[in-house]
């Protein structure tokens, strides 16, 4: 995240499990940055609040996604839905087709 842009998503490809080797899983956490203040040592901080875990799983190498509950309005249209699940399914597949992230 930059300073302009205090809302960030970090991705990360898990590696298929021993048992199944076209599982794919894509851990995904959306956040926001809050700068603060530390006054004792004088130091501008930075924290990530507001934050959301998803983890989406592929049995099929990536082609399909699912994922077991979404607890977060992630789209900010005020309810929590089927459209919030749908836009962190895109991004686990868009993700996990990237070659060299």
């Amino acid at each position: 995240m930059s300073f302009f842009n205090q809302r960030g998503i970090f991705l990360q490809l898990l590696a298929p499990s021993i048992t199944n080797p076209r599982e794919a899983q894509v851990s995904m956490q959306l956040a926001r940055k809050e700068l603060g203040w530390d006054a004792v040592n004088e130091v501008q901080t930075e924290a990530l609040v507001d934050s959301v875990y998803v983890t989406a799983v592929s049995s099929d190498g990536g082609q399909s996604f699912t994922i077991k509950t979404i607890n977060s309005d992630v789209d900010g249209d005020g309810d929590i839905d089927g459209d919030d699940k749908a836009k962190l399914l895109a991004l686990a597949k868009a993700y996990s087709s990237i070659v060299n992230p």
